[in-house]
């Protein structure tokens, strides 16, 4: 077993040492960051939607506002595909990009773990209002 691990390592360190500098594909990278991010901003919005729902209000608030945050969500993502999408080869390694990639990322991310929080407690806000 060690052996067949050692190997996989050594044939994965080399196909690694074997590419060119600059190899990255931001293209592919933003894809995952967004379909990791949809993952997590969906149990997130769960999570917090039901415990919200737990109060026993009896409100379509909280189920308006899980609405709301998908029929948000999707588009936002999709747009940040499509940003990089229509990049050629050569220009999605290209490591100038690597700052707006970032920043990219850093948006995805920021709306992922915050997004539920906050629309949920607006809701719950204007819930206690009413």
């Amino acid at each position: 077993m060690v052996d067949v691990l050692a190997n996989s390592l050594a044939s994965k360190q080399a196909a690694t040492d074997g590419r060119a500098k600059g190899s990255i594909d931001y293209r592919k990278r933003i894809s995952d960051h967004v379909a990791y991010g949809l993952l997590v901003y969906t149990g997130l919005h769960i999570f917090v939607t039901m415990g919200a729902l737990k109060t026993g209000h009896g409100s379509i608030l909280p189920y308006f506002s899980l609405i709301v945050l998908v029929a948000a969500i999707v588009p936002a993502c999709r747009w940040f595909e499509k940003r990089w999408e229509g990049l050629s080869d050569a220009q999605a390694g290209d490591p100038a990009l690597a700052g707006a990639f970032h920043r990219d990322v850093a948006l995805i991310w920021l709306g992922a773990l915050s997004l539920p929080v906050i629309v949920t407690l607006l809701a719950k806000g204007l819930l206690a209002l009413f």
